[in-house]
């Protein structure tokens, strides 16, 4: 074996048994017997679902979007629930914006469901200015029926795609 292979070798062994130290960061792997949770080390962290000022938890915990009834742009109370969420976030971190997606199902022509998108689009960008957020940090666009998240010619796929999704993104707000 060479002096090059054995340094290859050895530096492959070292770098392995780094990435594989349960205790490389100190005091464990977090949480209860190695576990995590809300006591270990991803309790809290930046940028995960467990921190409440990331967009992780505002999809995972508070929900970036709303369904609607067929042909329908009207908010309903479990939607309100959500938005009224999405609100109270947006409230506490003020560095976000929000492009708010419209989405219908497949059924009807392109052009009527972009018009429906933009309807339900709206109807979530001014329900959330009615709850305090600054008109300027919320755009609406519209998808009609473009971007599906389920295909298939049933209601259990329709109901998914008619919805109205809460897109964040970071940025220094300029009045």
């Amino acid at each position: 074996m060479t002096v090059f292979s054995k340094v290859t070798a050895l530096l492959l062994i070292l770098a392995t048994a780094a990435c594989t130290n349960p205790n490389r960061f100190g005091g464990g792997a977090g949480g209860v017997n190695g576990q995590g949770g809300a006591n270990g080390l991803n309790a809290g962290l930046a940028g995960s679902a467990s921190d409440p000022t990331s967009p992780a938890y505002f999809n995972q915990t508070i929900g970036d979007r709303v369904l609607f009834a067929v042909d329908q742009s009207t908010i309903s109370p479990t939607g309100q629930a959500i938005l009224d969420g999405q609100a109270r976030w947006l409230l506490a971190n003020a560095d976000y914006r929000a492009v708010i997606e419209g989405h219908a199902d497949e059924q009807g022509t392109r052009e009527y469901n972009l018009a429906l998108g933009f309807r339900r689009a709206n109807a979530v960008r001014e329900y959330l200015v009615s709850r305090g957020v600054p008109a300027n940090r919320l755009e609406v666009t519209s998808f009609g029926k473009e971007r599906p998240i389920q295909i298939c010619s049933d209601e259990s796929c329709y109901s998914q795609n008619r919805r109205a999704v809460t897109v964040l993104s970071f940025s220094a707000i300029t009045s």
